[in-house]
Order: structure tokens, then sequence, then C-alpha cells
């Protein structure tokens, strides 16, 4: 008798029922980490709208224009709407809040939210906000 050397029908059965269970498993985690990624692109511009209020708040000697981004305008704080849009998101998909009162702890508050792009890219939560302590909460 011959020495013939291979794998059987049940062994590589075996290997594809294993790799498809890795892939069953991997394949949502990995969706969920794209999403996360494509969140980062939001909340780093997020993150500029944050400097260009603090810059221009310290600019007007605190005093600056409170308001919302139809008082505070992106033009106004020297952002651009290139500077703001990316693969994801635009830039009608942020939007801002401020105040001052220097008699307050922080003198300067403000909010800023980063919305869904209506494209559908991305998906859960509908929005992220950013808040003067840093702070990001999710709204689903």
């Amino acid at each position: 008798m011959t020495n013939k050397r291979g794998f059987t029908l049940v062994e590589l059965m075996v290997v594809v029922l294993i790799v498809g269970i890795l892939a069953a498993v991997a394949v949502p985690l990995l969706m969920g980490r794209i999403n996360d990624a494509k969140w980062t692109e939001g909340k780093t511009a997020a993150g500029t709208i944050k400097t260009a209020i603090e810059v221009y708040y310290a600019g007007e000697g605190g005093a600056g224009v409170a308001g919302d981004q139809t008082v505070l305008t992106p033009a106004l704080l020297g952002l651009t709407a290139d500077g703001l849009s990316g693969t994801y998101f635009a830039i009608g998909d942020y939007s801002w809040t401020t105040a001052y009162d220097a008699a307050a702890t922080p003198a300067l508050t403000y909010d800023i939210t980063v919305n869904k792009p209506a494209s559908g890219a991305i998906s859960s939560p509908t929005s992220w906000s950013l808040d003067e302590t840093g702070t990001w909460t999710k709204v689903d």
C-alpha cells in the first residue's frame, strides 16, 4: 500500500467552519472600529472649533460676541468650509453656542455639537457634544 499525503474532506470542512466562525465574530467588531474612526474626523474638527472659540474670546479680552452659530459665525472665528470639511463631515454638521460671564467660573462656556451627516455613511450615535471642560457626551 502506498503512503498518500493530503487532507481528508472532513479536515478541510473543519478548517472552513473555524474560519467562518472567526469571520462572523471579527466583522462586527471591525465595523464598529470603522464607525469610531469616522466619528474621529468629526471630533477632530470640533476640537478645531473649540480652539477657534477660545482664541476669539482671548483676542476680544473675554468680551467677544456670545451666542450661537448664527451670531458667532465660522468666518468670525476664522474657519472656512474647506477647513471643516472632510470625507464624512461638512461645515453644516457642526453647531455651537457660547456664553461669557466674567463673574462666573469658568467665564467662557460653550457647547459644540457634531451631528451625524445626512449621507448615512455613519451609524449611531446621532451626535456628539463637546463642552468647555473637554468632556464628550454621546447623544443617541
